[in-house]
């Protein structure tokens, strides 16, 4: 759990609050009228926080690029008959239908 400190307080403190950062593994979250307004994380933390945005940023590539192979697939003959389906994309060939 991060430790809340109103911004104005923090202002008097900041030299403490980096220490209690760094020395002292705390997450500092700064606040305005009681709602969050920044952080103080130490280096190591947002290190780990930028690396996770990038593995999530090539996971996300992953998924759209598996997504869009599987979308030009074509269908099989028949099938578009067979459920039914009226509608057909205008740059999709027909296949068999």
């Amino acid at each position: 759990m991060a430790y809340e400190i109103p911004v104005t307080q923090a202002r008097a403190e900041l030299a403490d609050l980096i220490n209690r950062v760094v020395y002292g593994g705390e997450r500092v979250v700064v606040t305005r009228h009681g709602k969050p307004l920044t952080a103080l994380v130490s280096a190591a933390d947002l290190e780990r926080l930028e690396r996770l945005d990038e593995e999530e940023a090539v996971a996300e590539e992953q998924v759209i690029s598996s997504v869009s192979s599987i979308g030009s697939a074509a269908s099989a003959p028949g099938e578009r008959q067979r459920f039914g389906i009226a509608a057909h994309h205008p740059g999709q060939a027909e296949s068999g239908a």
